[in-house]
């Protein structure tokens, strides 16, 4: 995502996600634009405020149910997604990649929800930990439809890989606040 280029083509996705999105969520892009128009390299994690990530929730072809990943450091049922690497051309690739390297799926196609490609964004602060401080993550997340349920746990952040029904995703209370707001928006999909 180095390119300038790239940069622009996230805010104009990104207002164009909050056009249509709620007001919290419309809230939260704009805190991501201010943050990508006052960072020179928003996506690395050398910057110490806190940098972009990228995120995939992975529907099947009813669109009934969605793929999560158990982290093992948060002890959480959450979409596959992580870092953007210096390689990744863009955002959008960068939660691709992830979703592939975490759950095998190879063939997974992009949807997108009333014109915007960005599904759902999210800010939320990591925690310090050892020599990282206290940051946070900037998260975009994209919609990927699976054509086939054969996962693959590929990831050793994680301890198990699983289909939930988005009804359950959407009420379960154990569940992170943004995987239910997810959830929610995800089950309107179904066909």
């Amino acid at each position: 995502m180095p390119s300038p280029e790239a940069s622009e083509a996230l805010i104009d996705a990104l207002h164009l996600y909050a056009l249509n999105a709620s007001a919290d969520q419309a809230a939260q892009a704009q805190r991501i634009i201010d943050f990508c128009r006052t960072q020179d390299a928003p996506w690395r994690r050398t910057t110490l405020e806190g940098h972009l990530t990228a995120s995939a929730w992975i529907v099947n072809d009813a669109r009934t149910e969605a793929l999560l990943v158990h982290h093992k450091k948060l002890a959480k049922w959450l979409q596959p997604g992580g870092h953007i690497d210096e390689a990744d051309p863009s955002v959008h690739a960068a939660a691709l990649r992830e979703a592939h390297e975490e759950t095998g799926l190879m063939e997974l196609l992009p949807i997108s929800l009333n014109g915007a490609a960005i599904f759902d964004v999210d800010v939320h602060c990591i925690p310090a930990r050892e020599s990282e401080p206290m940051h946070f993550h900037y998260d975009i997340r994209f919609l990927f439809l699976a054509t086939n349920h054969a996962t693959t746990l590929n990831s050793e952040e994680s301890n198990a890989l699983r289909w939930f029904q988005q009804d359950t995703i959407a009420t379960d209370p154990t569940m992170d606040a943004s995987v239910r707001r997810m959830g929610l928006l995800a089950r309107q999909l179904a066909v």
